[in-house]
């Protein structure tokens, strides 16, 4: 992390520089007032906290503050916008031995920190008072995070959270696999994308929903004739994207059949989004368990398909969410997580 440590007199500069020898495996600049005196190869030096707090909040992933905590309340309280966004904000005492995660304890990692600082320093006592961590309950922002997935409609997350609290149930409308890699499923019920309300989670790409949403990456499986240009391909790539509500940072990787790894558009379609292709052979694919949907590539390769397999396999819960679909009359695309 990009860690700002800020510092308002003499004595909180020293534990500072005492603390700042724990965090060496982060990117750490520590601030002081004028007039002070430290042995650091570079201090931060400022005349007012409101002329340096703001410039911070943008540019740092966590605020470390060894100030009074009233101080700090009273002091970022402008400068807050989103839970999704703001950064981390921690206030620890001059034995630094006290740390509190005050802000952004989940998404913006500062129960983490906070939880990196009481194991490292002597005697340090971690109080976090978020909700989720003191009842161990499923914290559906730290599930998403961990796995890298996009969330949407994070407004609705605090009645879930609260429902998960207070040991009421929630429904959570993905797939079989998804359910069962939830870490903590007490009070959870996995039900249809058809009975989807305010009270349930969704985990999956492709369903639009007012309700809380967790987005796992998705992977493309893709089938083109022979010679389809790259033009011809990133049409059907956006349409993709449009017709089920997805976005660049959706999808994770894109698949197809082996006599595929040499098209040129869709090497050049990889290349441009940046997504990672792989290419499976006869074997890999036949040998999937799986229906699918009939495909020209059975008559040509004896083939159970291209577009659906290949995406199956690339996919991290071998789970196909998302049927192929011709665009261009040129191209299938599958989507599987």
């Amino acid at each position: 992390m990009k860690i700002a440590i800020v510092t308002i007199n003499q004595p909180s500069l020293n534990s500072a520089c005492r603390l700042s020898a724990y965090l060496s495996d982060h990117k750490v600049n520590i601030y002081g007032k004028e007039g002070l005196t430290h042995t650091l190869p570079h201090l931060h030096i400022y005349a007012k906290l409101d002329d340096i707090l703001p410039s911070a909040w943008r540019h740092y992933d966590a605020i470390l503050c060894i100030l009074a905590m009233g101080a700090v309340v009273r002091k970022i309280a402008p400068l807050l916008e989103d839970k999704s966004t703001d950064p981390a904000v921690l206030v620890i005492n001059l034995a630094l031995d006290k740390v509190v995660p005050l802000l952004s304890g989940h998404l913006g990692g500062a129960n983490a920190l906070a939880d990196t600082l009481a194991s490292r320093l002597p005697n340090c006592l971690n109080f976090i008072s978020t909700a989720t961590d003191q009842t161990q309950s499923l914290a559906f922002e730290m599930l998403a995070q961990h796995n890298g997935w996009r969330i949407t409609n994070l407004k609705a997350l605090a009645r879930i959270s609260n429902r998960l609290i207070n040991q009421q149930p929630v429904k959570v409308a993905t797939t079989e696999r998804v359910f069962e890699a939830i870490p903590n499923r007490a009070n959870l019920t996995r039900v249809g994308f058809e009975h989807i309300d305010e009270d349930t989670v969704v985990i999956a790409p492709h369903i639009p929903s007012p309700s809380l949403t967790l987005k796992p990456k998705l992977t493309l499986g893709i089938g083109c004739n022979r010679g389809t240009s790259f033009e011809v391909m990133r049409e059907a790539f956006e349409a993709f994207l449009t017709t089920y509500h997805l976005e660049y940072a959706d999808i994770q990787n894109i698949t197809s059949f082996e006599a595929k790894q040499d098209e040129e558009g869709l090497l050049a379609l990889a290349s441009h989004y940046d997504l990672p292709i792989t290419f499976y052979d006869t074997e890999a694919i036949n040998t999937l368990e799986q229906e699918f949907s009939p495909s020209a590539s059975t008559k040509f390769f004896g083939l159970k398909g291209v577009a659906e397999p290949s995406a199956v396999l690339g996919s991290h819960y071998k789970e196909l969410v998302i049927k192929k679909a011709v665009y261009n009359k040129a191209i299938t695309i599958a989507g599987a997580i």
